[in-house]
């Protein structure tokens, strides 16, 4: 038997003050708000999908790697070849921001402006010379392609990282324009596997612009104090499939 069904906790309650949103549930309402707002308001997610445990794998090695450098106050070596003037940034609550203690909140932000309280789990947090945080996300991947971000899907990676940007800058401390991904790619064209797995290391710049994100807040706002169904994404394929399964079925 499925055991899918609607979920009874953690629902927005018009008028509610803090309710939490994730970086993650702002995504899906850039992407397709009838789907937030069923989530969010009414109880039904997305259907689940397996947890990508080799890319966990190497999220947590890279966070044990750089916070050697972190306690050293050295740059890591890949940040000098790609001469980024920095260090891995230390702070008390870095274990919350990065959910090392898998509490699912990260960084956490109360919005004066909706009354929602904004959320992100952040792989890493640098700081230059002049002070500034630089937001940090690491990316696995396994591509004969020359890595980039101009890829259509990789437009969420930009947006994840203002977000974070976003929240840090309301959390009262000086963000630098400039973000960083780590892109871990996965050589495949090995002769033999010998029970390793080779990565090749690449760091890309984004500068960001968070300037959207509280506009995007303010109307998640407006649609989770509605009781009526918004518009669906342009794209949003779980609607368009809702869609063509109910007209099917109703013929029946």
């Amino acid at each position: 038997m499925c055991a899918y069904k609607r979920r009874k906790r953690n629902l927005y309650s018009p008028g509610s003050d803090g309710f939490p949103i994730s970086r993650s549930k702002i995504d899906l309402f850039f992407e397709c708000p009838r789907c937030f707002y069923l989530d969010r308001r009414l109880g039904y997610g997305r259907p689940s999908m397996p947890g990508w445990s080799l890319n966990s794998a190497v999220d947590e090695l890279l966070k044990h790697e750089f916070d050697v450098y972190r306690e050293r106050k050295e740059p890591h070596p890949l940040m000098a070849e790609y001469g980024i003037e920095a260090v891995p940034y230390q702070h008390a609550e870095l274990p919350i921001w990065r959910d090392d203690v898998y509490r699912y909140v990260g960084a956490s932000v109360y919005d004066d402006a909706t009354g929602l309280n904004i959320r992100g789990i952040v792989d890493d947090v640098w700081i230059n010379p002049a002070g500034e945080l630089l937001i940090v996300d690491y990316k696995s991947t396994s591509t004969r392609s020359e890595i980039s971000l101009e890829d259509k899907y990789k437009q969420g990676y930009k947006r994840q990282m203002e977000i974070y940007q976003w929240i840090f800058r309301k959390l009262g401390y000086t963000v630098n324009s400039t973000g960083y991904f780590v892109f871990a790619n996965g050589n495949k064209d090995n002769p033999m596997f010998d029970a390793r797995l080779e990565f090749a290391m690449t760091i890309l710049a984004h500068d960001g612009d968070d300037a959207w994100v509280g506009e995007i807040v303010k109307s998640i706002k407006q649609v989770l104090e509605a009781d009526t169904l918004p518009d669906s994404g342009e794209d949003c394929e779980h609607c368009a499939y809702r869609k063509l399964i109910g007209a099917e079925e109703s013929g029946y």
